[in-house]
C-alpha cells in the first residue's frame, strides 16, 4: 500500500480474539477507493489465532502483540502511537466499510480545516437498513448516546453536519488534534473512552464532522460487552463528567446530572439480582472511589479551555434526543 506522510490514513484495529471477524474486516480495506492507507493491527494477547492468521494472510498489516490485554484504550493508544498517516481512523474489529468510506473522511478533513474528528454512518452488520450511530451526542444532564441509534435508515441522516462526537468504532481523527489534546485515556479501559476524547476535543475548539457517505457495517458487542460493559459504563460516565463538564455547566445544569445519575443508580438498585445491574454498581462505586484522580486531571482539561460556555450549550442535547 502506497503510504505518504501528508496524505496517509492510518487504521489502528485493536483486536482480542476476532479471528472470526477479521478477514471481513481486512478485505473491506483492501477495496478501498482511497490508496494511501497504512493498516495496524494491535493484538491484546489473543488465544484464538488471530496473529497467525494475520501474518499468514495479511503480510502488508503491521502487527504489534502486546503481552497482556489492555484493553481497547491500550491497544489504540499503542497503534495511534505508532501510526504515520496525517489522518488516524479506529476502526473495530468486526466490521465491514463500504469501498468509499476512507476516501469520504479524507475528503471531509480536507474540505473542513476546523475538524479535529469525523464521525462515520455505522449501519448494523446482519440489517442494513437499520442504524447504530450517525454520531454521538451527549446531553446537558450528562448523558451520551448514539444518533438515530435502532433506526430503520429512510434518508433523515444524509446530510453533512456538525455533532458532538464520533464513535470510536470508527473514528477517526486529526493526528494535529491529537498532538494537541492527547490519545484515550488509559484509566477508561473501554467504553466512553471515545466521548472522554470528544469533550477534549470540543473544549479545545474542534468541531466534530459526520459525514453520511462514510459507510460502516458494525456486528454490536461481537467481541466485547456484556457485564463487564456494564461496570465500565458506569465508572465511566462519571469519569467522563468530572473530568470534562465545565463548572458553569454544573451550576446551570447540575441537578439535572445528579438527578440523571440518581435515576441510573434508582434502575440498577431495583434490579440489584442481575448481574449487570451488580456491575453498574459496583462501577458506579469505583467511579467515586477514583474521584480524586480524575479531578487532578480535570484541573489541566478545563485550563485548556478555548470555546465559550455559550458555545459548549449549543452543541449539547436536551435532555430528550
Amino acid at each position: 500500500m502506497t503510504t505518504t506522510p501528508d496524505s496517509t490514513l492510518s487504521i489502528v484495529i485493536p483486536n482480542w480474539n476476532g479471528a472470526k471477524f477479521l478477514p471481513t474486516c481486512l478485505d473491506s480495506l483492501a477495496r478501498q477507493t482511497y490508496p494511501h492507507l497504512e493498516i495496524i493491527i494491535v493484538d491484546n494477547a489473543s488465544g484464538d489465532g488471530s496473529q497467525a492468521l494475520i501474518k499468514a494472510l495479511y503480510p502488508d498489516v503491521k502487527l504489534i502483540e502486546l503481552p497482556e490485554n489492555r484493553g481497547f484504550t491500550g491497544a489504540c493508544n499503542a497503534g495511534m502511537a505508532a501510526a504515520r498517516g496525517a489522518y488516524i481512523a479506529l476502526l473495530n474489529n468486526d466490521t465491514e466499510v463500504d469501498p468509499g468510506w476512507a476516501a469520504a473522511v479524507v475528503d471531509a478533513f480536507e474540505r473542513h480545516p476546523e475538524v479535529g474528528f469525523v464521525a462515520s454512518k455505522m449501519l448494523l452488520f446482519d440489517q442494513r437498513d437499520h442504524i447504530h450511530t450517525a454520531g454521538d451526542f451527549f446531553t446537558v444532564d450528562g448523558r451520551a448516546g448514539n444518533r438515530g441509534v435502532w433506526q430503520q435508515d429512510d434518508g433523515q441522516f444524509d446530510q453533512e453536519e456538525y455533532v458532538f462526537s464520533a464513535c470510536g468504532g470508527s473514528s477517526v481523527y486529526r493526528k494535529t488534534m491529537l498532538d494537541q489534546i492527547g490519545l484515550l485515556d488509559d484509566d477508561f479501559f473501554f467504553s466512553l473512552e471515545d466521548v472522554d476524547l470528544g469533550w477534549r476535543a470540543q473544549l479545545a475548539g474542534w468541531r466534530c464532522l459526520y459525514t453520511p457517505a462514510a459507510i460502516v457495517y458494525h456486528h454490536l458487542s461481537a467481541t466485547g460487552g456484556g457485564v463487564t460493559a456494564s461496570y465500565h459504563d458506569g465508572r465511566n460516565l462519571i469519569f467522563v463528567l468530572v473530568k470534562n463538564y465545565p463548572a458553569a455547566l454544573w451550576r446551570k445544569h447540575g441537578g439535572r446530572v445528579l438527578w440523571a445519575q440518581f435515576c441510573l443508580l434508582w434502575e440498577a438498585l431495583r434490579a440489584w439480582r442481575g448481574v449487570a445491574a451488580r456491575a453498574r454498581l459496583r462501577g458506579m462505586a469505583a467511579g467515586l472511589w477514583h474521584l480524586p484522580r480524575m479531578w487532578r486531571k480535570r484541573r489541566e482539561i478545563q485550563r485548556r479551555r478555548t470555546v465559550s460556555i455559550e458555545y459548549l450549550e449549543t452543541i449539547l442535547s436536551p435532555v430528550q434526543e
